[in-house]
């Protein structure tokens, strides 16, 4: 159930009150794309319009009546801005994950908090696919070969390796992990798992320690979201126990993974390639990755198709309607 500051009550139905008030503290790109208006059922407070910068605009009589946030992973939900704005009951955030929110801040203040849900995760699931296959078989590498006019200069290129029998490692088997170990097992291959627990109506080996899941797969798909817990999770230890042969492919975050280290040892020959849609210092990308041809690079952009920003539109809206009627948000972002 959508939940509720305790001296305010449930607010009146739509109909029988003003628009609430929305901030959006950043532009809706997912609206903008798909040249979808936002709903006039609600007022959006857009900070970009204004003249002030926005610490200043937060802390102005034009953003004091927001009830609701609208964010993405980009744009955080600090605790200072919650105390600036404090007539505001529900953060809803476009983004997977919810570590650019103050959850406990949210909690103490009764703000309810929802995010993206299952809107993404066919999407990403897909992704995470693409770049392990596209690593393996040197797709990308042998476009460049192909384009560059090498295949006549210089012949084929290298071997490359099959998918299918290919032991995977899944860290994080939730939404998005169970989709990308689904379409694995079409594959052929072996999947296996590390995540905060285990899941019993699963049948794939579980791994308590991500270390001992990484010595016994090919390759790792990182799925998890980013915590205090899991930020560097990948550490250069994990890294070598997948060895010279293992492939890292992260559709999580970046800072899940010690980027320092596994540049290092990708430079070294110590790691068969890389699949990378996300890293640690966005969008400033590590030189060293530009120049390795086993290394694939995305945008951040797993989530960006018509589908996902349609889904994530609709459930914007819906989450913002459910809640200011009083009904259970549709997607509820669990307090971690």
């Amino acid at each position: 159930m959508a939940s509720h500051p305790e001296n305010d009550g449930p607010p009146p139905p739509l109909g029988r009150r003003a628009p609430p008030c929305v901030l959006l503290l950043c532009h809706p790109i997912e609206f903008s794309l798909l040249d979808r208006p936002l709903p006039d059922n609600f007022r959006f407070l857009k900070p970009w319009e204004s003249p002030l910068p926005l610490d200043d605009f937060l802390s102005s009589a034009d953003a004091r009546p927001a009830e609701a946030i609208l964010t993405n992973g980009r744009a955080p939900v600090t605790a200072d801005m919650l105390r600036r704005l404090p007539g505001v009951r529900l953060v809803f955030t476009s983004s997977a994950g919810v570590n650019h929110i103050d959850l406990a801040e949210c909690r103490r203040r009764g703000i309810a908090v929802a995010g993206a849900g299952d809107a993404y995760s066919e999407d990403v699931a897909d992704l995470a696919v693409g770049l392990l296959i596209d690593v393996l078989r040197k797709v990308s590498a042998s476009d460049r070969h192909v384009r560059r006019g090498l295949w006549s200069s210089e012949g084929e290129v290298a071997l490359s390796s099959k998918l299918g029998g290919k032991r995977v490692g899944i860290v994080g088997l939730g939404k998005i992990g169970l989709k990308v170990a689904k379409r694995l097992e079409a594959f052929g291959c072996a999947v296996s798992y590390n995540s905060r627990k285990t899941k019993p109506c699963v049948p794939y080996p579980f791994y308590s320690d991500v270390g001992e899941l990484a010595a016994n797969c090919d390759a790792l798909v990182i799925c998890c979201g980013l915590n205090e817990q899991t930020h560097h999770m990948i550490t250069r230890e994990v890294l070598l126990a997948l060895g010279k042969e293992g492939v890292i492919v992260n559709v999580g975050r970046g800072s899940i993974v010690d980027e320092k280290e596994m540049v290092q040892l990708l430079v070294q020959a110590e790691l068969r390639g890389a699949g990378l849609d996300v890293f640690e210092n966005e969008p400033d990308i590590p030189e060293e990755l530009l120049a390795l041809d086993n290394v694939v690079l995305s945008p951040h952009s797993a989530v960006f198709t018509p589908e996902s920003f349609s889904d994530i539109c609709d459930l914007a809206i819906g989450n913002l309607e459910a809640f200011f009627s009083n009904k259970p948000l549709l997607s509820p972002a669990l307090y971690q």
